[in-house]
């Protein structure tokens, strides 16, 4: 199966030419209304390229990276969570379940972030820069702790996990299994962790009855890369937590600023008072 998402260098690219085509309409001051798309659009394509990037670099180590793989699967053993292989086991039955489990793996990922960033700057624009940044933290806390290499639960024999995409030919890896940098780095989960943010932010933000359909994603996201093998379940739970670390984040920070704005205003207010610039009648 082709690999239908974007390398960094070639994500790089585009995210360079989006930036001159922002920068030459900004200062020409032409076509004011694509000035904001294309400059979000290149950040956004930047992030990307970000991410691809550092599952590149994940690559140095692949003894350890296995090793990594294996500890978290035996403490999930040990916390009784429910067994990845079992899931898995529910779908491998019915190829074509499992052939579109690794469609929804492959494409629903990136294209569903890029549709739900549209919508969100189209139709809910005073939202947007806060749930941007948002996904700006979230990604780039998941690229730090993915520069250090871990094996999904498909690459390590003894765990007894299918590689799914490769028996029905659709991994976008290649036809030959091994190990490559970009598929060493499971911890956490950037397919959950953006599902959930989508799934948050959706159901935030959207009055309509169809802000469950986030709900849904995040819920389908999740199963699918266990069913797959691409993950364990501590990825996800790891990739949640940084999301709502993420947004802890960003409260704190806002009520920070409003308490120091407040605090010049009110200091303001006394200082004009004591110069009799206030009228007091």
């Amino acid at each position: 199966m082709p690999n239908l998402m974007w390398t960094w260098q070639e994500a790089t690219v585009i995210a360079g030419v989006l930036a001159v085509g922002w920068g030459a309409l900004l200062r020409r001051r032409a076509f004011p209304r694509a000035q904001p798309f294309l400059r979000e659009a290149a950040l956004i394509i930047g992030l990307y390229a970000l991410w691809q990037f550092a599952g590149s670099l994940s690559g140095n180590g692949t003894y350890a990276a296995v090793g990594r793989g294996r500890w978290i699967w035996n403490s999930e053993r040990s916390a009784h969570l429910l067994n990845e292989r079992t899931v898995q086991d529910w779908v491998l039955p019915h190829p074509l379940i499992v052939q579109a489990t690794n469609l929804y793996y492959d494409t629903m990922h990136f294209s569903v972030m890029i549709v739900f960033l549209l919508w969100l700057f189209a139709r809910h624009r005073d939202a947007y820069s806060r749930w941007r940044t948002t996904l700006a933290l979230l990604t780039a806390s998941c690229l730090l702790i993915q520069l250090m290499p871990v094996a999904p639960p498909r690459m390590i024999p003894d765990l007894g996990m299918v590689d799914t995409a490769m028996k029905y030919g659709q991994s976008v890896y290649g036809s030959v299994a091994g190990f490559r940098a970009d598929q060493l780095s499971a911890m956490p989960s950037v397919h959950v962790g953006w599902a959930a943010l989508v799934a948050v932010c959706v159901y935030r933000v959207s009055p309509s009855r169809w802000r469950y359909v986030g709900v849904a994603h995040a819920a389908m996201t999740v199963f699918v890369v266990v069913a797959t093998g691409n993950h364990y379940w501590d990825d996800g739970i790891v990739a949640v937590a940084l999301l709502i670390a993420a947004l802890l984040m960003q409260w704190t920070a806002r009520r920070l600023w409003q308490q120091r704005v407040t605090a010049r205003k009110d200091l303001t207010k006394q200082d004009a008072e004591r110069g009799g610039l206030v009228d007091v009648r």
